[in-house]
């Protein structure tokens, strides 16, 4: 059985990260536009454990960049929870979703 390279990951992380990047710019929808960063998160997510994985220490995984990760899915559940919220509360205030709706902050 054949396991991947970090280069492999590396590309995988770094598409992934494309993918969200571009769902960011070019989606209006603030939903879809949550969903991408988070999209963004795990590619730096998948990067950190890459790195932590193919980086040795006495001939052992060096777990530092999987310690780091788990502060980025904490990062992630915050955001997941202050950013639904608002999302809620500008839906219920202005009967949409969309970015292009939003441009005051005015009600």
């Amino acid at each position: 059985m054949q396991t991947a390279s970090l280069t492999e990951y590396l590309f995988m992380s770094g598409l992934l990260f494309a993918i969200g990047l571009a769902g960011v710019i070019i989606r209006r929808n603030i939903i879809v536009i949550f969903m991408c960063l988070e999209m963004m998160l795990a590619a730096a997510a998948l990067t950190l454990i890459a790195f932590s994985r193919y980086h040795t220490v006495n001939g052992l995984p060096d777990y530092d960049g999987q310690m780091l990760m788990f502060f980025i899915i904490t990062v992630a559940a915050a955001e997941v929870a202050v950013g639904l919220a608002i999302i809620v509360a500008l839906y219920r205030a202005r009967q949409t979703v969309n970015t292009e709706d939003l441009t005051s902050l005015k009600g």
